[in-house]
């Protein structure tokens, strides 16, 4: 049978058994003790009647037992489906009765909305909780401590188009949209846990030491980015750390008390790091890599990691539908961004095995270098398909090639710069002229006293659409709006000028940490923001 990147991650659980496997808080498991409640979970699963090809949903927190339950799934061969916390009651009923999960692991926390969306699936799926629920729902942990530590039996191997995994990424009401992936996704992780050199770029998280990192899981383990960075630990031997919930000043304590040598954050995150008054230079000695993702990075605030952290910091460019694009790692940063200070702008380049074309909206062949258009790929790593949405499948993926819905160019040299999300395009001046956010939002950064930009596109009837910005402001800072704007104008000409302008003492976020922009311009139509 194919070796999994399971067989991969209990390879080295079998060695070594007393060095430590996973961590949070108070609760420090050994390798020994990670693979045998692995696979008491796994017999705990089976009894509930689920079998190989079975879906199930996992909505669960930032926690050790999550990251085994997840395992425990694609150990007895069924299929992951990752409920994340944000969809509201309706979005996430919808959810779980398209995704066909058998059965719904819930989190504690999150019960009472686990619950509800179970009682409105048409195919009423088991719910289990993972410890003890007020809904009196079977409690997972206490089943699996019955159970035998002994690996389960009889697993088939996926089929070569089987979905294994499931990633919410979107959609409309009550039509979710579910990213599908094949165990070939996994087979790549497996690549670049082994160090293959023509992958280095590609992985967050290749070793520099193997078996002695110790990796912090700080963005959420339902999502792409916690998934993959708790996986690339746990497949490389490393040691992994759980943060329930970002805090700038708890994650500052983990990654100086457990030594942190490796973690990933979401750009938010990382600014909120930096503005923290007790991170500064030599406050992390043990730090040897941050990842950065998942949204658009400030070029300021990057150069602002290095100055703190020095040569330390790489970038992932993914999401859902792809969740590995392209890659940069800290020593081609470090040794070239000096000379060429644009590549601070840039994701990187196409990871190997990955192809990424620029091209126009409904075009068929690449554009020429430097020429915006929206950023297609084709590889491993991207999805089968949405699940169960042939229709949705068809608009997104075709010829084997994915439409990221990402906007950017590649340079002579092949690194790739994304300008903005099509659907985030403020299209402005009546001219039909646009507006990209990115660029914007990386200059607002480089202002004295901002610590964190947006920008939107709001209705306006001489205008078509008005630039509005959202920042946030250091505290005990005067930022003025009317010098905020005439620095734009001055630096990204009339077209980028904001009509609109809101202070804030901080930006929205989503549970995933990535700045809210539905959020804000629902606060602005509701009248609940200053413009000022």
């Amino acid at each position: 049978m194919p070796r999994t990147y399971v067989d991969r991650i209990l390879e080295h659980w079998y060695e070594h058994e007393d060095a430590e496997a996973l961590v949070q808080g108070e609760q420090r498991l050994t390798r020994g003790e990670a693979r045998r409640r692995l696979f008491r979970l796994g017999h705990a699963l089976r009894r509930h009647g689920l079998r190989p090809g079975d879906g199930v949903g996992l909505f669960l927190a930032n926690r050790v037992d999550s990251v085994l339950v997840q395992l425990a799934v694609h150990l007895i061969g069924c299929r992951v489906v990752f409920l994340p916390p944000e969809p509201g009651p309706g979005e996430l009923a919808a959810l779980v009765e398209q995704s066909g999960a058998r059965a719904v692991v819930t989190d504690p926390l999150f019960a009472e909305r686990a619950a509800d969306a179970a009682g409105r699936s048409a195919h009423a799926p088991a719910l289990l909780g993972l410890g003890p629920c007020e809904q009196r729902c079977p409690d997972l942990l206490a089943l699996a401590a019955q159970c035998p530590a002994e690996r389960p039996e009889d697993v088939p191997a996926p089929g070569a188009d089987e979905a294994v995994t499931v990633l919410y990424t979107g959609g409309t009401l009550g039509r979710p949209k579910l990213a599908a992936h094949s165990h070939r996704l996994y087979d790549k992780l497996m690549g670049l846990a082994q160090g293959d050199p023509e992958d280095s770029r590609a992985s967050a998280f290749a070793p520099m030491d193997p078996g002695t990192d110790r990796v912090l899981a700080a963005t959420l383990l339902t999502h792409g980015s916690g998934h993959l960075t708790s996986l690339q630990a746990l497949a490389t031997g490393s040691v992994l750390v759980v943060l329930p919930e970002f805090e700038a000043g708890a994650a500052l304590k983990v990654l100086r008390e457990e030594r942190i040598t490796a973690t990933m954050f979401v750009p938010p995150m990382l600014y909120a790091l930096l503005d923290h008054p007790e991170c500064g230079p030599g406050v992390l000695p043990a730090l040897r890599r941050i990842v950065v993702g998942g949204a658009a990075s400030s070029p300021s605030r990057l150069r602002q990691t290095v100055e703190v952290f020095g040569p330390v910091l790489s970038q992932g460019y993914g999401q859902s539908e792809a969740l590995g694009i392209a890659a940069f790692d800290a020593e081609t940063l470090a040794s070239e961004g000096a000379e060429r200070p644009e590549l601070w702008r840039s994701c990187g380049r196409a990871i190997a095995g990955t192809d990424i074309e620029i091209r126009a909206e409904g075009g068929t062949e690449p554009l020429p270098v430097r020429q915006v258009g929206e950023v297609c790929v084709r590889g491993e790593t991207v999805m089968l398909g949405y699940y169960e949405d042939p229709v949705r499948t068809a608009d997104a993926l075709r010829d084997g090639w994915l439409r990221t819905g990402d906007l950017g160019y590649l340079d002579a040299d092949g690194y790739l710069y994304l300008v903005d999300r099509a659907k985030d395009i403020i299209v402005t001046g009546g001219t039909s002229d646009n507006v990209y956010s990115r660029v914007l939002e990386d200059f607002l950064l480089t202002l004295p006293g901002v610590r964190n930009a947006a920008a939107l596109g709001m209705p306006d009837e001489e205008f078509g659409e008005a630039v509005a910005v959202f920042l946030a402001t250091a505290e005990g800072t005067e930022v003025d709006p009317d010098a905020v704007g005439a620095a734009v104008t001055a630096e990204l000409g009339d077209l980028y000028t904001p009509r609109r302008t809101v202070l804030l003492d901080r930006l929205p976020t989503t549970k995933v940490g990535k700045v809210d922009k539905k959020a804000l311009r629902a606060a602005w139509e509701d009248a609940a923001l200053p413009a000022r």
